[in-house]
């Protein structure tokens, strides 16, 4: 094969870093979770089975903030909602909705700079049931360097000023399992006040495992859950046992191994046959690299993939060929169709998918809040059996 191999990394950390398999770590936020649900006593958190797609009783709407290329807008959309309304900055990713999503309002720019009314005014001023959306997450995290001072943290303060102007019923937002942890708790209890100041009490959250609802990949998140009428706020039992996983294979085995489709996004990182021998050298779960340990790392073969992310050009290596894992197959292991394109170049396609929310991830929670607005659209009474001894009666006018 010709070509050469595109590389943000030195040569001189081009030697084999690890040379044994090294076990791959599935628990990686266990002790986060365990933590939550020992101390924790919510009794509007309750966890509902998802047995079959619910029936909504209207078209429920959504706004999606910080919507990236769209992963949870497309989630949302398979659950059955109605996107109104979209913001992101990234003039790519919103290219990517725009083009996945033609009747989504869509505005491109500083959320700073969005006024909801104003934009919703534009389409007849529709009741929004949902508000969703994922403010950056990368001061959260803890893969790298927190800093609690990254502006980038504080940008949920204005995710909570869309949501005080369109007063949906629920909210629904993502982030990494960091953020419960970071400061000591303190921005966890920071977001919790912020809602509560807007007439959002009991918020609640959970750290769903995205490979528990049939995700090929291990994708922890943190997600909050909170609702304007003293509500439960229900999260998707898992779907699936840790044995039953499934696999990379089971994803990305069908997909040419050596032919890039580039009308789907199947393309990759070329490399030359002295790069492919080198990253035949690599067994799963080591990395090309000793410095960028992170990247070039080969995926577990039979095992779901690692998470997926565009890491400065360096992907992770596909489980069993001698190349980085394409486009298509990192959003295959995201779970977007095959019928979802992405714009822009082969990096800033992978970088888009990378920082997407699994769509079948989402589109569990969205069958879990189904119920529920069925609840507030009939404005019936609903008893609720929660996962602690008391049981409460809701009543709302």
């Amino acid at each position: 094969m010709q070509g050469t191999q595109l590389s943000f990394f030195s040569d001189k950390e081009e030697k084999i870093a690890i040379t044994k398999v090294k076990k791959p770590k599935l628990g990686r936020y266990e002790r986060i979770q365990r933590k939550l649900e020992e101390n924790e006593l919510d009794p509007y958190k309750i966890f509902i089975e998802v047995s079959s797609e619910p029936i909504p009783t209207s078209d429920y709407t959504f706004v999606d903030l910080f919507c990236g290329a769209g992963g949870m807008t497309q989630g949302l959309v398979q659950a059955g909602f109605k996107p109104l309304a979209s913001v992101e900055i990234s003039p790519i990713a919103s290219a990517t909705h725009n083009r996945n999503f033609p009747q989504s309002h869509h505005f491109c720019g500083d959320i700073e700079q969005f006024s909801p009314l104003k934009w919703l005014e534009k389409i007849g001023s529709p009741e929004v049931n949902l508000v969703a959306g994922g403010p950056p997450c990368q001061g959260f995290s803890v893969a790298g360097k927190r800093d609690p001072k990254d502006p980038r943290n504080r940008l949920f303060y204005e995710f909570i000023r869309v949501v005080s102007e369109i007063r949906p019923w629920y909210v629904v937002m993502e982030n990494v399992p960091g953020i419960l942890t970071i400061q000591k708790g303190e921005v966890r209890d920071s977001i919790t006040k912020a809602f509560k100041s807007i007439g959002y009490d009991n918020l609640s959250v959970a750290i769903l495992e995205s490979a528990a609802y049939g995700v090929p990949q291990i994708r922890p998140r943190a997600i909050f859950i909170v609702n304007r009428f003293g509500m439960p706020n229900p999260y998707p039992k898992a779907q699936l046992l840790t044995e039953e996983y499934k696999n990379i294979e089971s994803a990305i085995s069908d997909l040419p191994e050596y032919t890039r489709i580039p009308e789907i996004n199947h393309e990759w990182t070329k490399h030359s046959p002295e790069y492919m021998e080198r990253i035949a050298k690599v067994p799963p779960g080591g990395s090309l690299y000793k410095k960028y340990a992170d990247a070039f790392k080969r995926q577990y073969p039979g095992l779901p993939s690692m998470t997926v992310k565009e890491n400065h050009g360096g992907t992770h290596i596909h489980p069993y060929l001698n190349r980085v894992i394409s486009a298509r197959e990192m959003a295959r292991l995201q779970t977007f169709p095959d019928s979802f394109i992405f714009e822009g170049t082969m990096k800033k396609a992978m970088w888009q998918i990378g920082n997407a929310v699994p769509p079948r991830l989402a589109e569990y929670i969205g069958y879990a809040l189904i119920p529920y607005l069925n609840d507030i659209a009939l404005k019936t009474e609903n008893t609720v059996f929660l996962n602690h001894p008391q049981q409460i009666q809701l009543t709302f006018d």
